[in-house]
């Protein structure tokens, strides 16, 4: 029997997707009395962000006026146009820069949403034209999943492996802590508060609900959204969008085996995530026949550039990168499901770490960004290379998946994740690397580790370098030879925390057809936004924070549209066979 197709739904707005942007813009406009349904593929809510690191990099916040950072509206545009190059895009930038402040202020008003300054946190690339030491990066205040009460077994949980104990999440500074437990008192109290408070958390509840990074950001999002009497559809998937005197009315949505209409009054926001997970990915990657590691869920599979073909919108041209890439290491585990865990920021960059390629040589700078790390393999042709470290980095802070010390890794050993071997030739024959070359690349980098320069690569040559590093080790917190048995590697893979080629906007993220119009009644966000970095990565958050701050002017954009008179002249889809 075919499906029935149902039109009895009414909103609005619609979202579809329900990570940062999509709830940025969910919370944005059910705050501001809008009638608001989040349609969401997935069996949980959160998607990507949900699993991210959850910080943003905005200009001109008041947590960075209040520390006094020093910073300006031209010196973040000239950043940006140093590090983006020839895809720089004023208008676009110019949006950001001005409301991405204005954004958090009215989100951290109206919501639960509340962000922290960290520190000290040098942009990717600290001696470039208009760079900063810290004012632009913040990260998420922890927060209670209980908030979200029954809706807390709906928010999508972060792998095992960016968990400790089974359940309970860390953020930068506790792995930080958790790093320096044997060395720091204030460490080990901070990490004996954690442990206890999750030991009681799991007298109630399957995890943790101390919640930090991209888990408390879309909780946080998610408890306002739903107190406002925003809707979340799971397992619901966006099939069509209705489209009406050619302005985008609705979407046709598949829902527990049926075929609805979901008319949305003020307009069809796309928020699903980017591409990256789908079977389109291959096509826009370097090297389609390598193995690539995505983290992005594999409901990220395109759907809005499929809706966007249907009212001829415009997708995103001549990007530096179709993707934010990031090296990415896959256990097999003994019932044949694939673990991935990213490499960003718990090792690359730690003392007695470096990366080989294929032959054994050293090729890259370990404590650059993971984008610039993984655009270094393209470069030189590399489909995956090898992390390796000696006892002394593996017992300190660990490597991938593997734990530090007293953590017994040998089932990572055991599953082939981990690679063990008594002596640096030993561990060259069981990885395949030339035993003579990757003695020689030892020798050279614990000559010069010994003495804190890299001449090779210059690890932990800029303040970026070094904030990554281990603030506790001198002369050079990134470098320290590798001279202790035995000695561990694991295979890294070119891989991505999502697409940065997207539906063309404007500065209102309103959907632009492909001569340059907008399309009424459509919006994207988040990574179906073609990228206003055009795939490079300036610094820490350069996705959510675009994705909060355009998730709010897409809902700002809908909610005056819906509130004017009705006399304007809205600008038709141009509908496509």
């Amino acid at each position: 029997m075919a499906a029935i197709e149902h039109t009895r739904h009414a909103f609005d707005v619609v979202v579809l997707g329900s990570g940062a942007a999509g709830f940025a813009t969910a919370a944005t406009a059910a705050c501001q009395g809008l009638k608001v349904l989040v349609v969401e593929k997935a069996e949980r809510f959160g998607g990507t962000s949900a699993i991210s690191g959850g910080a943003v990099w905005l200009y001109g916040t008041d947590q960075a006026r209040a520390a006094g950072a020093k910073d300006s509206p031209e010196a973040m545009r000239t950043y940006l146009r140093h590090v983006i190059g020839d895809g720089y895009e004023p208008a676009l930038a110019d949006a950001f820069i001005e409301h991405g402040p204005q954004a958090l202020r009215w989100l951290e008003q109206h919501t639960e949403l509340r962000y922290a300054l960290r520190p000290h946190s040098p942009d990717y690339y600290p001696d470039a034209p208009g760079a900063t030491q810290f004012g632009r990066a913040l990260e998420m205040v922890e927060y209670d999943g209980k908030q979200l009460g029954q809706r807390f077994k709906d928010l999508q949980m972060p792998p095992p492996g960016m968990l400790l104990f089974g359940g309970m999440m860390v953020s930068r500074v506790d792995i930080q802590h958790f790093l320096s437990i044997r060395r720091s008192p204030r460490s080990l109290w901070h990490c004996l508060k954690l442990m206890a408070r999750y030991a009681r958390d799991r007298l109630q509840h399957p995890r943790g609900t101390r919640l930090t990074t991209g888990n408390a950001l879309i909780a946080r999002l998610a408890t306002s959204a739903f107190a406002h009497d925003a809707q979340v559809w799971l397992r619901s998937e966006a099939l069509e969008l209705i489209v009406e005197e050619g302005v985008v009315k609705g979407v046709v949505v598949q829902r527990e085996g049926r075929r609805e209409q979901v008319l949305a009054r003020g307009g069809v926001v796309c928020a699903m995530g980017g591409f990256a997970a789908g079977a389109l990915a291959a096509s826009y990657r370097p090297n389609a026949a390598a193995t690539h590691l995505t983290m992005s869920p594999a409901s990220n599979d395109g759907a809005a550039l499929r809706l966007g073909q249907a009212v001829a919108a415009a997708q995103g041209e001549g990007l530096a990168a179709n993707f934010f890439w990031a090296p990415v290491s896959q256990l097999r585990h003994a019932g044949g499901e694939r673990e991935r865990f990213p490499h960003l920021v718990t090792d690359r960059a730690k003392p007695g770490v470096i990366a080989v390629d294929l032959a054994g040589q050293r090729f890259v700078n370990e404590s650059d960004s993971y984008h610039h790390f993984v655009q270094t393999m393209l470069a030189k042709g590399l489909a995956s290379c090898w992390l390796v470290c000696d006892a002394e980095a593996m017992n300190r802070y660990g490597l991938g998946l593997a734990r530090p010390k007293p953590v017994n890794n040998q089932a990572l050993i055991d599953a082939g994740y981990l690679h063990q071997a008594a002596t640096p030739q030993a561990l060259a024959q069981a990885i395949g690397v030339d035993p003579q070359v990757f003695g020689q690349t030892l020798e050279q980098y614990n000559a010069d580790a010994r003495n804190g320069i890299d001449r090779a690569y210059g690890k932990g040559g800029n303040s970026y370098n070094r904030y990554m590093g281990d603030p506790q080790h001198t002369p050079n917190p990134c470098l320290a030879p590798l001279a202790t048995g035995p000695y561990y590697a694991i295979r890294l893979h070119t891989g991505d925390l999502g697409s940065a080629r997207g539906l063309v906007t404007n500065a209102d993220a309103n959907v632009l057809n492909r001569d340059g119009q907008p399309i009424t009644g459509l919006y994207a966000v988040g990574n179906d936004m073609n990228s206003l970095m055009k795939g490079t990565y300036p610094g820490p958050g350069i996705t959510l924070g675009p994705a909060l701050t355009f998730g709010w002017l897409a809902a700002n954009h809908i909610t005056t549209r819906l509130k004017a008179p009705t006399t304007h002249t809205e600008t038709p889809a141009c509908t496509t066979n």
